[in-house]
């Protein structure tokens, strides 16, 4: 792991640019600190196929208002972290969920230790800690647009979308390039063919990720996480309904569990979807989350 702490002035939100391993990959990030002692440091584990900087402005929100240190990065062989074409990397949906986010939070346990650590997760980023080596170490946690979502589970207007993402055009291109070309489709960075594949079976099998259980992804433990968890969901959100981010509370049964919907009316929002809840101008919504 390589970090270089910046001298700063108080209250002022830094970017500090780091690197740590993963098994055999190295992912690279961004620390966000002040010069003021942190409470607690946040891992910001992100939605897939969104890179880490898309999230700067929150995490350095986090730092500079709340104190709170924020560690944001990309899981291999994705944004930042990727080292060659997508198509030559064999990772899975299982790799960044279970073991990249685990040793994101273990390199901030490193980075700044002695703090509290929070996990701030979106969509995927907030799946797989029960399946983390010890869940425990987790003081608090927020997830945002995250859910085991299904097919069925999205509004009508979308459900060909969907379908044809899953059964259409994103089987065929991921099997005739190697890897799913998001660039080219518009949905922000291209995705190693093992992330589509499990990703895939996963929101199209109505157990979600449980037929991987003990194979693909270990047994998760229901009651190891005991931190409070915010259970965010988007009013608006075609991709992951609020139906399936109650859903996902079952996954933390041993949880203080709260439930917290975004209207984006009462926000004077015409509009949030499953991406911009982190948008830089919609600073309130942070504000009403992040206590």
């Amino acid at each position: 792991m390589t970090a270089y702490i910046k001298t700063v002035e108080r209250g002022e939100a830094v970017p500090t640019e780091v690197s740590f391993r993963s098994g055999e990959a190295r992912l690279a990030g961004t620390l966000f600190h002040t010069a003021r002692p942190a409470q607690a440091v946040a891992i910001l584990n992100g939605a897939t196929g969104v890179p880490h900087s898309y999230y700067r402005h929150f995490a350095a929100w986090l730092a500079r208002e709340k104190g709170i240190a924020c560690l944001t990065y990309d899981y291999r062989d994705f944004g930042a972290s990727a080292k060659g074409p997508a198509r030559t990397s064999r990772a899975t949906m299982a790799d960044w969920g279970v073991h990249d986010q685990f040793a994101a939070r273990e390199a901030a346990a490193r980075m700044l230790p002695d703090l509290p650590i929070w996990v701030i997760g979106h969509s995927l980023g907030g799946l797989a800690l029960p399946f983390q080596p010890n869940p425990g170490q987790v003081a608090r946690m927020i997830t945002v647009a995250s859910g085991p979502v299904h097919t069925s589970d999205h509004p009508w207007r979308y459900q060909p979308v969907a379908r044809a993402f899953w059964f259409l055009y994103g089987p065929l291109l991921v099997a005739t390039l190697g890897y799913l070309p998001g660039k080219a489709l518009g949905l922000g960075a291209d995705l190693p063919a093992g992330v589509y594949w499990q990703w895939r079976r996963w929101c199209t099998s109505r157990g979600f990720n449980a037929g991987d259980f003990g194979t693909a992804l270990p047994l998760p433990d229901l009651t190891g996480v005991t931190a409070p968890i915010t259970f965010v969901a988007i009013e608006d959100d075609v991709m992951v309904p609020p139906a399936a981010v109650w859903r996902l509370m079952r996954y933390y049964e041993g949880a203080d569990r709260q439930q917290r919907l975004i209207k984006p009316a009462e926000f004077g929002l015409k509009r949030v979807g499953h991406i911009g809840f982190f948008r830089r101008d919609h600073v309130r919504l942070w504000e009403a989350v992040v206590e």
